[in-house]
């Protein structure tokens, strides 16, 4: 039987196949294939978190130890954060931050730092060290003694232990709370840390300062410059060099070294600070108050560099500037902005009170008597051991007697005329 017509047929011719459209096929197939396994593995899935390589904590703590060198004091405490960052555990960061944070000046960091290593190793001497250093900056010698001592016991070969024990005995002598035998303690262990550690910067510094402290500045320089050596780039190294060279009246190169402190750490009025009275030891009090006002700048609440800075405009004739300035000293008041500005008790202090005996004298020259004897009669009866204290608080009764109307040459004592030594070794900013 024949269907006509039907599909089925089996006389029916087979087409030929499209060679093109098969090309073309495979093509589209091969090109998905490779979309699939080569392209899209790359692309990151939208609404996920782009994975990133995690930086290993040991290369910051690596590039903070560099940028220390550099002096780059805040770059490198921001390192040691990120180290601290993505390993929290590891105590050696913590000392490590600590040792940057002091040499910065933020003591109440470094304490904390410090305290945060202990958390997680009580028995880490460094840490001990560290936070002995850091109390010791903030004046407290008893704790800081303490603290010390448990580094000796943990590790009595400490070198950094030593060093810092050097300063904690120098500063409480000065402080009037150690003894003279702190000194002669003080020395022996400068040299203990110079026999563990000989190119350690701490030890060097360690010996400069109670080389300092004894008046052998010539020596302190030697130790001060081999610190130096070590490091460069550590502000508070040239201001000491500076402190010592301007002792010796070896006035240009302490400008020298408080410059060089001063790039290095510009947002710290202490370089500022020592070069104005520098200035004003040699005469040039222009320049001096130049520099007074930029280290008041730098810190507008801390009256002792409004102090500093009536000073000097007092010795260039700058009278009610000066009153302006010391005025915040004696009395307290507030900066340009309306922040706080607490005063400085008049206590046996020989610059606080050359701020005291300033202020009376530019009182008395302004015949504004009344207030100018109350300030003679407190150093009368407070400070009546300081003997330039003394000799100016007359002076001003003696302005005040013949009632001056006229505004004569200043006859303040010369500042060449103090004695050196808490100048120089002062651990607040007070050259």
């Amino acid at each position: 039987m024949y269907l006509k017509g039907s599909k089925w047929s089996m006389n029916r011719r087979r087409k030929r196949p499209n060679w093109f459209r098969i090309a073309i096929l495979v093509v589209l197939i091969a090109a998905g294939l490779y979309l699939d396994r080569v392209i899209l593995p790359t692309v990151p899935l939208p609404f996920v978190p782009t994975a990133t390589p995690t930086r290993d904590p040991e290369s910051y703590a690596v590039d903070a130890e560099a940028l220390f060198a550099e002096g780059k004091l805040l770059q490198a405490i921001d390192t040691y954060n990120e180290a601290i960052r993505l390993r929290p555990d590891d105590a050696t960061l913590f000392v490590a931050l600590a040792r940057v944070q002091i040499y910065a000046g933020r003591y109440e960091d470094a304490q904390t730092s410090a305290e945060n290593a202990l958390l997680l190793q009580p028995n880490n001497s460094m840490a001990h060290v560290m936070r002995a250093w850091a109390l010791d900056f903030q004046g407290d010698y008893l704790a800081a003694e303490s603290a010390i001592q448990r580094a000796f016991e943990l590790e009595p070969n400490n070198a950094m232990a030593h060093a810092v024990y050097v300063e904690i005995l120098i500063d409480s002598y000065l402080d009037g709370t150690g003894t003279f035998e702190g000194l002669e303690k003080a020395a022996e262990e400068s040299r203990v840390a110079l026999d563990l550690a000989p190119d350690s910067l701490e030890s060097h510094r360690a010996r400069g300062y109670i080389l300092e402290a004894t008046a052998n500045y010539e020596e302190a320089i030697r130790e001060y410059e081999a610190a130096i050596a070590i490091n460069p780039n550590i502000a508070d190294l040239h201001l000491a060099l500076g402190r010592n060279y301007r002792v010796l009246g070896i006035y240009d190169k302490a400008v020298e070294e408080f410059t060089r402190a001063n790039a290095l750490n510009p947002g710290d009025p202490t370089p500022d600070l020592y070069i104005s009275r520098t200035y004003a030891t040699v005469g040039e009090y222009a320049k001096a108050v130049q520099y007074a006002e930029t280290a008041r700048n730098d810190n507008p609440t801390d009256a002792n560099l409004r102090g500093n800075l009536g000073v000097m405009y007092y010795h260039n004739f700058q009278w009610p500037e000066a009153v302006e300035q010391l005025k915040l000293v004696v009395a307290g008041g507030a900066t340009e902005d309306g922040q706080p500005i607490e005063p400085i008790p008049l206590v046996n202090d020989t610059r606080i009170a050359e701020y005291y005996f300033t202020y009376g004298l530019v009182l008395a020259r302004l015949n504004r008597c009344g207030e100018a004897l109350q300030i003679a009669q407190q150093i009368q009866a407070r400070v009546p051991a300081d003997e330039i204290a003394m000799t100016n608080a007359t002076e001003i009764v003696n302005i005040c007697q013949t009632n001056l109307a006229s505004s004569p040459t200043p006859e303040l004592l010369p500042l060449s005329s103090e004695t050196p030594l808490p100048e120089s070794l002062t651990s607040t900013p007070q050259p």
